[in-house]
């Protein structure tokens, strides 16, 4: 699911429970600025966006399922990040469970990365 799709998979069962789609958007974005409080430790930029998260779900119980990469599967820090992840979207408000996948397809590549990221990095 790309994250357009979760977007709406996330917005649709809020409007079916009589919810604002907004209070949902807000939990998506709160669940996106924590993210991006993960670094990769290899590449000063934040996990987001770099283009790690591949999926990031929220049902209308605020359980959170997220699908993530590396920039290599070799990377050292493959032990800690996915748990680096977990604890901070744990902490949100409104977010009552957190499962998180570390998936090596599609294999993640530069062209992931956000226009943002690349200014940080130089990369333009």
């Amino acid at each position: 699911m790309s994250d357009e799709t979760a977007a709406t998979a996330t917005e649709n069962p809020a409007s079916a429970n009589g919810e604002s789609e907004a209070s949902e958007t807000t939990l998506r974005d709160r669940i996106i600025e924590a993210l991006k409080t993960v670094r990769d430790p290899e590449i000063p930029v934040n996990i987001y966006d770099l283009g790690l998260i591949y999926d990031l779900d929220i049902d209308e119980a605020g359980k959170v399922a997220i699908r993530m990469t590396l920039t290599a599967p070799g990377c050292p820090v493959a032990g800690i990040l996915p748990m680096q992840v977990e604890q901070a979207v744990r902490g949100v408000e409104g977010v009552s469970d957190v499962t998180v996948e570390l998936v090596w397809d599609p294999p993640w590549t530069q062209d992931r990365i956000s226009d943002e990221a690349r200014l940080e990095l130089g990369l333009f």
